[in-house]
């Protein structure tokens, strides 16, 4: 399953700046990847987790602008298609080699 963050920040003022930059940096530090400006991607074991995830997103979130969250399995992600520019493939990016502790 994957969770795709998508959001719009206003960067207008020096405060909104530095939410949109803690948000930003809240997201990389909770293992989310980039995929687009604005747009990341976390993989997720299963359903649970997933709400755990979006639960602790809900608690980090911004104090303005708009912040959405999209639950996909990994079918639905695999049919994901460009239609300009290609896929990043030096980052590991898929579940099949992923080791639980």
């Amino acid at each position: 399953m994957r969770i795709l963050v998508m959001f719009d920040l206003p960067v207008t003022t020096a405060a909104g700046r530095r939410e949109y930059f803690l948000f930003r940096k809240f997201l990389i530090k909770s293992g989310f990847l980039m995929l687009q400006e604005s747009i990341y991607c976390k993989i997720a074991q299963n359903s649970t987790m997933a709400d755990s995830i979006v639960d602790n997103i809900k608690k980090n979130k911004p104090s303005a602008g708009l912040v959405q969250v999209l639950k996909v399995t990994e079918k639905q992600y695999s049919k994901m298609e460009y239609i300009v520019g290609e896929s990043i493939s030096d980052v590991l990016n898929t579940d099949e080699r992923m080791v639980i502790l």
